[in-house]
């Protein structure tokens, strides 16, 4: 098929992974499912917004990009380069670099708060603090009871800085291979029979 019918693909590929990663940064803000009176009681890498804003609306912006590049009939553009089509490739590998941005911040504040650990009431009466140090309450989940509130605070927090963990990877991955993608369509052109890539059909 065509680079854009490749970057559609990403594109819907994509939007259902920024949805995700910012109901799962709202959840966040939740822990436990309860709701805490006081914000600071919030683990620091919740309010770094890496789902809402890495993995979210950062993300959101190449997606729609991605989509459009197939409104374009591919085997239109044979042998007219003013067609457009390949500058608009050009152009999706700069949106490819603002999403991988994007989803490298998310995937560095979620591997950080997953070594970091969440901020709770503990058992040691130092009142609300971090009781886990460089991720080794990973294989020690007999040391989740240091937490006492709010109850059930480690395996949310785990769960959703892991979820936003995969989510950001894959989103980084998809937008490197349109980054590839638009390149091969910027040197080549969108479709077998507009230049190097050679053929009579559309890739």
């Amino acid at each position: 098929m065509c680079s854009g019918g490749c970057a559609k693909c990403l594109g819907i590929a994509l939007i259902p992974l920024a949805i995700l990663s910012v109901l799962a940064n709202i959840l966040l803000f939740f822990p436990g499912g309860t709701v805490l009176e006081n914000n600071e009681h919030i683990t620091d890498e919740v309010w770094y917004f890496g789902g809402i804003v890495g993995a979210g609306v950062l993300m959101i912006f190449p997606a729609l990009v991605f989509l459009g590049l197939k409104n374009n009939d591919c085997c239109g553009c044979c042998g007219n380069e003013s067609c457009g089509k390949r500058f608009a490739m050009f152009s999706s590998i700069l949106f490819a670099a603002i999403g991988f941005v994007g989803a490298g911040y998310c995937f560095i504040i979620s591997a950080v708060g997953i070594n970091k650990g969440p901020k709770c009431l503990t058992r040691n009466g130092a009142g609300w603090d971090y009781p886990f140090d460089n991720g080794n309450y990973l294989t020690n989940t007999s040391s989740w009871s240091q937490c006492e509130e709010p109850a059930d605070i480690v395996p949310w927090n785990l769960t959703l800085f892991c979820l936003l963990l995969i989510m950001s990877g894959v989103q980084a991955v998809l937008c490197a291979i349109q980054a590839i993608n638009g390149l091969m369509a910027t040197i080549c052109g969108d479709c077998k029979c507009c230049g190097c890539c050679g053929g009579d059909g559309p890739v």
